[in-house]
């Protein structure tokens, strides 16, 4: 395991679409084993996708104080409700803002073993599947701010 660069908002690899990931390997779990060290070595990580860290496929990693999840090509699948939410992001060190994000949202992936998982959050997890997954689509919380504080 490794920890690695987290890329910054001015790369332009941040505002690239991720790949999908065809095999899930023993490559692709080195990867999310090394995004957990990252994101766990950074203050106040929550979350990682791997366009932080240079590598355009659809790799997300998430604890926020339940345990790491690791997911392969996740989906938003369903979405319910509103919640107004506070972000930040590792790639844009410094800068807070408000935001609209659902409040419950349910979210289909592989795990790092390949298999199908079916995940439901709500709250501060929701809102971090959704940062992360709007990672995989060059989509940065900024885009999306309301008023920043």
């Amino acid at each position: 395991m490794a920890i690695r660069q987290i890329r910054l908002f001015d790369d332009e690899i941040l505002r690239k679409k991720s790949k999908v990931v065809k095999v899930v390997d023993d490559r692709i779990r080195q990867i999310l084993d090394d995004m957990a060290d990252t994101m766990y070595n950074t203050e106040n990580g929550g979350g990682l996708a791997a366009p932080q860290i240079g590598i355009l496929k659809r790799l997300v990693v998430i604890d926020m104080g339940q345990g790491l999840i690791k997911l392969v090509n996740p989906s938003i699948i369903r979405q319910e409700g509103n919640q107004k939410v506070i972000e930040g992001c590792l790639s844009i060190p410094n800068t807070f803002g408000k935001l609209k994000r659902p409040e419950k949202v349910t979210v289909q992936a592989l795990n790092e073993n390949g298999e199908e998982i079916t995940l439901t959050g709500t709250g501060d997890l929701a809102k971090c599947f959704c940062h992360e997954i709007d990672h995989l689509e060059g989509i940065l919380f900024t885009d999306l701010v309301t008023e920043y504080i």
